[in-house]
């Protein structure tokens, strides 16, 4: 039987990544978001686009938010960016943050490899939406998960 998406992840594993996303964004007005879920049947940018409209990822001020999407059952990851954000990043810029990812899932780190491309990708919004004082934290910070999912 397939465990929730909600638990994959320890309470403590699921603390760090929280605090990477805040840590990531103190520096930014960018908005980083973590999705899982068991299962993508079909093609995974199409499905973290999707979950981008429907967390209200599109809504953001300055169109500068992230989406670290993964489907744990299907083993498929994308991480997408806004038009503001992709306006200004290659794509091998996101490329190589799953990579890296990918790298650290393979030996089970998970957490670890979210983690480190998360503070990579408030590094990189910090470059083109450094924080203003103006700012406020458009997004929540926590991990989304789709119930029971099947998608």
């Amino acid at each position: 039987m397939v465990k929730p998406a909600k638990s994959f992840l320890t309470p403590e594993e699921k603390k760090r990544i929280t605090d990477a996303i805040v840590r990531a964004e103190d520096n930014t007005s960018g908005e980083i978001r973590v999705h899982f879920e068991n299962f993508c049947k079909g093609d995974v940018l199409d499905r973290a686009a999707a979950l981008f409209a429907q967390l209200g990822m599109v809504k953001t001020r300055e169109r500068n938010g992230v989406l670290f999407y993964i489907a744990i059952e299907s083993h498929k990851l994308a991480i997408i960016g806004d038009a503001g954000i992709n306006a200004k990043v290659s794509p091998l810029f996101w490329e190589g943050l799953k990579t890296g990812m990918l790298r650290h899932f393979k030996e089970g780190h998970y957490a670890q490899g979210l983690e480190e491309a998360i503070e990579a990708a408030g590094m990189e919004l910090k470059k083109f939406f450094p924080w203003q004082q103006t700012d406020a934290n458009e997004l929540p910070d926590t991990i989304s998960t789709t119930p029971d999912s099947t998608t």
